[in-house]
């Protein structure tokens, strides 16, 4: 309770006149502090995102978000009310401006996804049935499917005969990830999938990743991704971004089931919420990027 009434207190009016002795020390506001003393990324856009929420402007409070269209005469009102001038600190608004756009890119990308989330998986809408059978034909291009509807599908980790009814949850957030996963990391696809398919450490491929899709979603969703993107996206993160999530989840979770050897598909549930912790933790690093390129250059 004690940290809670201090929450208050600083933020309603320490806060407030800390930063005002600061600027009469500094001559600069808050965030041409920010701007000028973190490195671009998390360290910065972190530190300008609380600014502008805590703020007692309401202009400053609207700038989280604002659309791209208008962000450069959001800027100019912001330098005009922070009475910051070009000449004496001439790169706050190219800083402040890389601030906003992961900032507002970061709500817009939670946007697209929860649409893409909400896509039903249709039968009868073509693109959705290539990208189905495209999922097989990158993962099997040995093996012809002999039917849409066809036990083969479990080969893959799929739990019917139709796939369909796996996507209810995610959508067609889950084929898309699992499509980009395999069209752009094929042979780390294709190697997972022989993984998943060991007749001791086995899983299903196909509904772990939908799984991880979720975990993916979840993230996004709490703003625990955030430290994330900032840090590795030099502008508005967009839906390739997050694609590119999967796949370091999807490759990470792989090794680590395999390393963790556990007894049987029964305790995936277990295991499953520790590799989740163990993203968790990762993401509270401020340097945070969690990358494929990472992975496979080490």
């Amino acid at each position: 309770m004690f940290g809670s009434i201090w929450g208050y207190f600083y933020t309603s009016f320490l806060r407030y006149w800390l930063k005002w002795f600061i600027r009469q020390v500094t001559g600069q506001c808050e965030l041409q502090r920010i701007c000028a003393g973190y490195k671009p990324g998390a360290p910065r856009t972190t530190k300008a995102e609380y600014s502008l929420k805590n703020s007692k402007s309401k202009l400053l409070r609207a700038a989280v978000d604002v659309e791209e269209d208008g962000l450069e005469k959001y800027l100019d009102l912001i330098m005009r009310e922070k009475n910051v001038k070009t000449q004496r600190d001439p790169t706050f608004k190219v800083n402040l401006k890389l601030c906003l756009l992961q900032i507002t890119g970061y709500r817009n990308l939670f946007t697209s996804v929860e649409e893409l989330r909400k896509e039903t998986f249709d039968s009868d809408k073509v693109q959705h049935e290539e990208m189905l059978l495209k999922l097989w034909d990158l993962l099997m291009p040995e093996v012809k499917l002999e039917s849409r509807v066809t036990k083969q599908w479990g080969d893959i980790g799929f739990q019917g005969d139709d796939p369909k009814t796996d996507f209810r949850g995610m959508g067609m957030l889950g084929l898309t990830n699992l499509v980009f996963f395999s069209e752009n990391y094929t042979e780390e696809a294709r190697q997972v999938l022989s993984h998943a398919n060991h007749p001791k450490l086995g899983y299903s491929y196909a509904i772990v990743g939908i799984n991880l899709t979720e975990m993916a979603y979840s993230l996004l969703k709490s703003g625990a991704l955030k430290p994330h993107f900032y840090n590795t996206v030099s502008g508005r993160p967009q839906l390739q971004h997050l694609h590119q999530l999967f796949c370091y989840l999807v490759y990470k979770f792989d090794k680590f089931w395999v390393e963790e050897e556990p007894e049987s598909i029964m305790e995936f549930n277990r295991y499953r919420e520790k590799f989740h912790d163990n993203i968790k933790i990762q993401l509270l690093d401020p340097a945070v990027a969690l990358t494929m390129t990472d992975i496979l250059c080490s």
